[in-house]
């Protein structure tokens, strides 16, 4: 789509020196494109040469460059920031994102690979690796993963910085002359007599010794099926090998045929690839990281692959040399594999379809985004409001602040409830969602809404009861493995908002429950035997209990023996079963990448009696699927509960149903 003329036109308005940094094979062809608009396109070896205008240099050459000062950079084949070296990828990020105009460009994206959007936004300066992960993904035992509340945040992000585009339409132009010719898969399967040791049959290949193995031992196989096709095929041929035995064969077995090899010097590599554009080439053997980037190979319309990696970029990128924009002739392309091979190739075409779904939502993204920019629609994640009643109950679906200003003063007489902790896109995508901030600090200034309401609306002298834990951090999210002071910041908020820290109560924890749901290595047995500095105690809960200033004008009588009080007053609430919890299968959505965890019944039972009335209101701002309304009403209070999530406001709805349908007395339900 004229992606080489588009840069080299953003350089020449940005004006003063722009350096183009682009593949070997690509320099050559970058400036003849550049003598169609008459803007001249110096290739530079080091900083020395740069000039005012357009300069051009390789990857390879990158390090020679360092310190230089351009206006303007621009990464051509930018896809290639995830493929080329570790030292390479770092050098650019940390010694050319001073540089005031960046622009990346390719015209064969891999959207959905994590590493080549992290690139990106790390050399624009958009984001950094670790902030974007901590953001809009979740590790799990497949690796990272897009959470299921970020979609739309994630592309609309994306598209707040990147534009993809397969046709002029996609921007509402006429995009009439930009439709392809016809693309035509063909996959031949070769039988081989290799079997791995043991098995009869054509089985499963695991790991790339086991690849490796098969392609060599049925490269004289494959070479006779591949070598037919492109002697019989009409016009100009490429044959994408990925061992260097299967080129040498290929090369041989087809007459005229020109092998481009890695060990080639520059100046071969650019006389070959002269020669094949010229036509005087009429088959080139090649590997995709010598000539499958970059490269215009319309002069081509059949290719041909010996075999195929796992890599479905690899494999899209050497399809578009020839299929891409200015090919008159219908493409062509034969897969050659063996019988081992198909699943390889199954999950080859899995990956083409996930980023073709990908680059759609961010072509979708990309137009929602800037209609918003206009201020023709607002962007967002929208929560409807609703309302479900009951005797002495109710649930008010909406946002917690809100809602609690439409309560009274002074009219709760407890609250209980487990705050969101800090974790993005992790119940939902809306903004109101106070879970959906990206630093402590950002959370923290949303929680005092909620702090100033429950304070307003308490009853003087009464409490509100917190579930806390403390938040363990990551390598990854958090740059160190440790423990975040969560607990000791809820009091600090409460205190400074004008509650009175009234006390807490540590809830025991089954550590090997937590080692089998969390993975966390301070836990494992195995980490006893190899390096116990690690180990640390599982993370408790926490009670922590709050006081509104003032004279309680009602005094409360729990219906509590001695020796229960004797209990319940130790620092330690030993006895509450984990498992102690309503049903939360229902209130799991498709999205939702956390298990929904309510409150244990038993915690709710103990707060609940100790520091309220039968008859009195109790509140939760986070109500959740109605845990803490269940056993309220069960036991004669009223209850008041506030949730955002339409799906979990309403299961505790029917919770709440099923508590007032109860007709068994307090004393047989929490035996």
């Amino acid at each position: 789509m004229g992606k080489t003329f588009q840069q080299l036109e953003w350089g020449r308005i940005i004006g003063g020196t722009c350096l183009i940094v682009a593949p070997l094979s690509v320099n050559e062809q970058t400036i003849r494109e550049g003598a169609k608009l008459d803007i001249a396109v110096r290739n530079v070896r080091d900083k020395t040469e740069l000039l005012p205008g357009i300069n051009i240099t390789n990857y390879e050459m990158i390090r020679r460059f360092i310190g230089a000062k351009p206006e303007s950079i621009v990464l051509d084949e930018s896809s290639i920031l995830k493929s080329i070296d570790g030292k390479t990828k770092k050098l650019l990020i940390e010694d050319f994102t001073d540089i005031p105009y960046r622009l990346c460009c390719t015209a064969t994206p891999c959207p959905n690979d994590i590493a080549e959007i992290a690139n990106h936004s790390a050399f624009l300066g958009i984001m950094p690796r670790h902030e974007m992960l901590a953001s809009f993904f979740v590790h799990d035992e497949d690796g990272w993963r897009l959470r299921g509340h970020a979609h739309k945040a994630f592309y609309r992000w994306l598209a707040s910085w990147a534009m993809a585009l397969k046709s002029p339409s996609d921007l509402g132009y006429d995009g009439s002359l930009f439709t392809l010719p016809a693309l035509t898969i063909k996959d031949i399967t070769v039988g081989t007599s290799w079997r791995k040791n043991g098995e009869l049959f054509p089985g499963k290949l695991r790991g790339i010794t086991d690849r490796i193995k098969v392609r060599r031992a049925s490269i004289e196989d494959r070479v006779k099926v591949a070598a037919d096709i492109a002697i019989a095929a009409p016009g100009q041929v490429i044959v994408w090998c990925g061992l260097n035995p299967e080129a040498d064969a290929m090369a041989a077995a087809i007459s005229g045929a020109v092998n481009l090899q890695g060990s080639d010097s520059n100046e071969a590599k650019i006389a070959i690839i002269r020669g094949f554009l010229s036509g005087s080439i009429r088959v080139l053997v090649t590997k995709p990281k010598i000539a499958g980037f970059g490269m215009n190979f319309q002069n081509a319309s059949t290719m041909i692959f010996m075999g195929l990696n796992d890599s479905w970029e690899s494999y899209y990128q050497c399809i578009r040399r020839s299929w891409r924009f200015g090919q008159r002739s219908e493409v062509t392309a034969y897969v050659v594999v063996t019988d081992h091979e198909n699943e390889i190739v199954e999950n080859v075409r899995r990956k083409e379809k996930e980023a073709n779904r990908m680059t759609n939502q961010i072509i979708s993204a990309a137009r929602e985004y800037e209609m918003e920019e206009l201020g023709k629609i607002r962007v967002g994640e929208v929560m409807g409001t609703d309302r479900f009643a009951g005797d002495n109950w109710r649930i008010e679906q909406g946002d917690c602040v809100d809602v609690m200003r439409t309560l009274e003063d002074d009219s709760i007489d407890l609250s209980v409830f487990s705050p969101p902790f800090l974790a993005l896109y992790t119940y939902s995508a809306t903004e109101r969602d106070i879970g959906n901030c990206r630093t402590d600090d950002e959370f923290f200034g949303h929680f005092r809404f909620v702090i100033d309401e429950l304070l307003r609306v308490t009853k003087p002298g009464r409490n509100v009861a917190v579930h806390v834990a403390q938040v363990p951090t990551t390598l990854v999210n958090n740059g160190v493995i440790g423990i975040k002071e969560y607990r000791g910041r809820v009091v600090n908020e409460f205190v400074e908002r004008g509650f009175i820290y009234h006390g807490e109560v540590v809830i025991d924890k089954d550590p090997q429950a937590q080692a089998i749901r969390t993975h966390s290595k301070a836990l494992l047995f195995v980490q006893l035997r190899k390096d116990a500095s690690w180990l640390r105690p599982a993370l408790a809960d926490y009670i922590v209990v709050f006081r509104k200033p003032g004279e309680n004008a009602i005094p409360i009588h729990p219906d509590l023996t001695n020796n229960e009080w004797i209990e319940w007053a130790r620092p330690i609430w030993y006895g509450i079963s984990e498992s102690d919890t309503l049903n939360r299968a229902d209130a799991r959505s498709e999205e939702d990448d956390r298990h929904v965890c309510p409150l244990q019944l038993g915690t709710i039972e103990r707060v609940v009696r100790l520091w309220s009335n039968p008859g009195e209101t109790v509140l939760s701002p986070f109500a959740g699927i109605g845990s803490e309304g269940y056993v309220s009403v069960i036991l004669g209070r009223k209850f008041v509960g506030i949730e955002l999530k339409p799906l979990y406001a309403k299961v505790a709805s029917r919770n709440l149903e099923c508590a007032q349908k109860k007709c068994i007395s307090q004393k047989g339900l929490f035996e």
